[in-house]
């Protein structure tokens, strides 16, 4: 029985490791202020990014970089459309996640199991592989967590990191109150929009190294529709964390651990029909949100930030 939860465990954690990376980016750009829904878009654009430069380079490092640029650079569309051009928040999310998705399939095509002969396997190329810790992996249970890849482990780090700076720091102060309220902010010396530019592309940056974690580490290679959504995932979990990056753990653990259950039923042959299986995780996911958002509004703790998809215009008063 405990290598069964052991086994579950290790995958969980494979499973939420593009999801902390991800959801913690769009924390951080929804807490300027801006609401990002490309976040599908642009991790299916840096996971195909990120393994195709990773096949051809065979360097799997100089994937990942390349998949947190094009995350980038989606991000600094995404802030120019927003900030600049004061562009509905909602629609610039929408447009980059269909052009996203869309580019990523027709660049796809090229690289995936269409240029292989239409092979399901797909190509194979370099991967993040899993470095285990001598000693600690024999931990029961908990020597999951030390049979991990290099950003799982960085992970680790980077969440109470990314708590500390949001919360204890000068920096993560003035981020929150250009979110809450960017007239106040002006009046206190702040930039603005300079603080959005930066946050919406340090986010996606976040969101790239998600989407590239997927095809360099998690499910090696390129397959149509890799993400499976999990974009949209993100952005509920971000409500589930209440815009809180160390509780975006417990929101990533909770799907990469229903995602793991429902590969191992499949996987002993259960009656339960697959397609209802593969649903599970965004359902029970849909379903906790609910939940836990209703135990907090009777907490009275719900609230996003307070400017959030609000335009920043200089001559408001």
């Amino acid at each position: 029985m405990i290598p069964l939860i052991t086994s579950i465990f290790a995958v969980t954690l494979r499973a939420g490791t593009s999801l902390v990376y991800a959801t913690v980016g769009e924390i951080y750009t929804e807490n300027s202020g801006i609401l990002n829904l490309g976040v599908e878009g642009m991790m299916m654009m840096s996971a195909v990014t990120g393994f195709a430069t990773a096949f051809y380079t065979e360097s799997v490092w100089l994937g990942f970089l390349v998949g947190m640029l094009v995350g980038g650079l989606l991000g600094a569309l995404h802030a120019f459309l927003s900030v600049t051009m004061r562009a509905n928040q909602v629609v610039s999310g929408l447009s980059i996640t269909l052009f996203g998705t869309g580019l990523a399939s027709f660049l796809g095509q090229r690289i995936g199991p269409a240029a292989n002969n239409f092979n399901l396997a797909g190509l194979t190329g370099p991967r993040l592989t899993a470095q285990p810790i001598a000693g600690l992996v024999n931990i029961p249970i908990l020597g999951a967590m030390f049979s991990q890849d290099f950003l799982t482990y960085a992970a680790y780090i980077f969440v109470p990191l990314a708590w500390y700076y949001l919360y204890k720091t000068r920096n993560g102060l003035n981020l929150r109150a250009v979110g809450e309220n960017p007239i106040t902010s002006v009046a206190m010396g702040i930039d603005v929009v300079k603080t959005r530019y930066i946050y919406t592309i340090v986010g996606g940056m976040l969101v790239g190294l998600g989407g590239a974690h997927l095809s360099l580490s998690y499910t090696p290679g390129w397959t149509e529709n890799l993400t499976g959504g999990r974009g949209w995932i993100v952005i509920a979990l971000v409500i589930f964390a209440m815009w809180n990056p160390a509780r975006a753990v417990l929101g990533a653990i909770l799907f990469g651990g229903i995602n793991a259950i429902q590969f191992r039923l499949q996987a002993i042959g259960t009656t339960i029909p697959s397609s209802f299986l593969n649903m599970l995780p965004y359902l029970m996911t849909v379903i906790i949100l609910v939940l836990m958002t209703i135990w907090e509004s009777f907490k009275k703790r719900v609230g996003a930030p307070a400017a959030l998809a609000v335009p920043y215009m200089r001559e408001d008063k």
